[in-house]
């Protein structure tokens, strides 16, 4: 590895007046000339990181792993996720998001990105007068394609270009009455593990015992409808695309997973759902319960505390930051309204895991 002016330094991330209790940030690490034994976690400062260099560092967190996390779920235009993403043509695992017009970039040319904006996704907006003031959690979730594919274990995120100067307050909107004060453009953090450790004994025996099915093609499947306002899930329409509107199914690739996904690490238990995705809960002694809207309402009462204010990591974003994160172990959000000559540009990758998570009464892999 090239050795840096400066000794590479690891601390714990520390926010005032919130209980976060998760991430680290590392520094003076050089990404792009990892050798052999380095094992980061977290990275800032990676302007010159390749995305060759990205691909490379996700992929050693599941050295088995291969191809894109949503494989080709991306290249379906009726799914949500086609209209945010542009593949990194030299590195297909690599994914373009941001917000603006690009001359040039990684071998795309004149391309516009479009940061996701929740008046397109969340049934009721803030008003256009409080657009670039106020904004809200587009779409808890995990990056999964949730049908045939595992879900990652890593992701990263890297910042190129990134606007700055203001702040924005970002609204629930469900009644509550919370808010917070986000940075413009933000990504934001909360436990799966906080998320479970704060349940009642009564809901911990509920999921660690149930499983979640998923929509065959969620993507798809959810694309006509809308979301709550906090982000958490969809509200139940009757909106959702039928199966003669879907691509074809594989009953055999339908994923049916834990609630609960244990860290094969340290044993900790996580609360890892993907809130708009579900289709089905199957409890403990065979029963399915199918009615989607009764299934939606289980699953936003049980993660619904785990996003408060509090309890929520706004990452700041500076350009060269690059950030992983156990992506079966959180849950995150895209957040913000930009103007439409503020230009963000970022990469993610992640890659599909060699392995199915592991649920709370599987072994830990030592």
């Amino acid at each position: 590895m090239t050795v840096a002016s400066r000794p590479m330094s690891i601390e714990s991330i520390s926010i005032p007046s919130s209980d976060i209790n998760f991430g680290a940030k590392i520094e003076n690490l050089d990404v792009e000339h990892l050798n052999g034994k380095s094992s980061p976690n977290a990275q800032f400062n990676q302007s010159g990181c390749s995305p060759k260099a990205q691909f490379e560092l996700t992929h050693r967190f599941d050295p088995a792993a291969h191809g894109y996390g949503h494989g080709k779920t991306i290249d379906g235009k009726k799914s949500i996720l086609h209209p945010d993403l542009k593949t990194v043509p030299h590195q297909q695992e690599v994914q373009i998001i941001g917000n603006g017009f690009i001359p040039d970039y990684e071998g795309l040319q004149n391309f516009k990105l479009v940061h996701p904006h929740h008046r397109k996704f969340h049934k009721h907006a803030i008003p256009e007068a409080d657009d670039l003031t106020h904004t809200r959690f587009y779409r808890w979730h995990i990056d999964a394609a949730l049908y045939d594919l595992n879900p990652p274990k890593v992701t990263s995120l890297m910042a190129v270009s990134v606007p700055k100067g203001r702040t924005q307050t970002l609204r629930y909107d469900d009644g509550t009455g919370e808010e917070l004060q986000v940075p413009l453009g933000t990504t934001a953090f909360v436990s799966g593990y906080t998320m479970y450790d704060i349940l009642s004994e009564a809901d911990k025996e509920f999921v660690r015992t149930s499983r979640i099915e998923y929509a065959p093609h969620p993507y798809v499947w959810m694309s006509p409808t809308k979301s709550r306002s906090d982000g958490l899930g969809l509200l139940s329409e009757s909106l959702e695309l039928p199966a003669s509107e879907l691509p074809p199914t594989d009953p055999a690739k339908i994923q049916i997973l834990p609630m609960v996904w244990k860290n094969p690490v340290t044993g900790q238990l996580a609360l890892q759902m993907h809130p708009s995705a579900v289709r089905k809960i199957h409890l403990k002694d065979g029963t399915v319960i199918e009615d989607l809207e009764e299934v939606r309402e289980i699953v936003h009462r049980l993660q619904r505390p785990g996003i408060a204010p509090k309890l929520v990591y706004a990452h700041d974003w500076e350009e060269g930051d690059m950030v992983l994160f156990n992506n079966q172990g959180v849950l995150h959000s895209v957040v913000g309204a930009f103007a439409e000559d503020e230009v963000r540009l970022f990469r993610q990758c992640n890659i599909a895991a060699s392995e199915p998570p592991l649920g709370p009464d599987d072994g830990i892999i030592l």
